[in-house]
């Protein structure tokens, strides 16, 4: 028996990354899986996007665990598309219970040389993206007694970091989004909780422009990454932590263990928190 036996989640960005270990973590959980991502670059952002391909692998992964899934190609900055998706999870499934609104970019800018194209698309999936995922399922929800929405936010929906000024703002946007939604959704049982990961290991910071951030240089390196997350954690031994860290936090929260808990946000950064700034000599291990 798992802790969302009977459940189906719902869940934005599934084909890698994070929400490649969410669908798989509440999946192994009992839950049925629909899951979304795009097939396409997005011509703001500097590295891949998912691809086709990963959907169907993650799709695959869902499946070794004997549990239905919807994997769909779908754009959170369509609402048609968003809305479609959900129609057929409750034509096939009967409905949501959960929603993860996991999709995100990032892309880094002085906001003053900042393109309009870098701030709109970053607008349009990081706030207006996550908005669009809870409305496509929460009639479902309201329908069906109730549920648990989780945001992911960022520990820059916290704080600022140099040229993040339009991710900053959106994930920022984000946090009061799920405050608001879980005021009007609690009268209809349905929670919503925003998770804020620090630097956790996704596609997202495993690019050259990452690596030069953590060097502080160009020509920075995987190592650079690594070590260079190391002095954004308190914890002994934290750099980029596992994926698994943010989905752990998840399952908590839409499972039974917290269902009296909505408007919470949730920091997941080996202690960022607390640091008043970065650590400049952290503990390796």
């Amino acid at each position: 028996m798992g802790s969302l036996d009977g459940k189906v989640a719902f869940i934005t960005g599934a084909a890698r990354g994070m929400g490649q270990s969410h669908a798989v973590t509440l999946a192994r959980e009992g839950a049925d899986i629909v899951m979304v991502d795009i097939s396409e670059n997005i011509g703001s952002v500097p590295y891949d996007l998912a691809t086709a391909e990963q959907l169907e692998q993650t799709r695959a992964e869902v499946e070794a665990l004997d549990r239905r899934v919807i994997a769909a190609n779908a754009d959170v900055r369509s609402q048609a598309q968003l809305d479609a998706v959900v129609a057929q999870a409750v034509d096939e499934f009967g409905g949501i219970d959960i929603c993860i609104a996991n999709a995100g970019i990032w892309s880094v800018a002085p906001y003053w040389e900042m393109s309009e194209e870098q701030w709109q698309e970053m607008i349009d999936v990081d706030l207006s993206g996550v908005w669009r995922t809870a409305k496509a399922a929460t009639p479902s929800m309201i329908e069906r007694g109730g549920g648990a929405i989780v945001l992911i936010s960022s520990v820059n929906g916290l704080e600022p970091n140099t040229n993040f000024a339009h991710y900053t703002s959106a994930k920022s946007g984000v946090i009061g989004l799920m405050k608001a939604i879980a005021f009007e959704g609690g009268p209809h049982n349905i929670r919503c909780n925003a998770i804020c990961p620090g630097v956790v290991d996704t596609p997202m910071n495993d690019w050259q422009g990452a690596y030069d951030l953590f060097a502080g240089k160009p020509g920075g390196t995987r190592e650079d990454r690594y070590y260079g997350a190391m002095h954004w954690s308190i914890l002994k031994g934290r750099g980029v932590l596992p994926r698994s860290a943010v989905s752990n936090a998840i399952l908590w929260m839409v499972a039974d263990t917290g269902a009296d808990v909505t408007g919470l946000v949730v920091p997941i950064d080996g202690g960022h928190g607390i640091l008043p700034g970065f650590n400049p000599e952290p503990v390796r291990s």
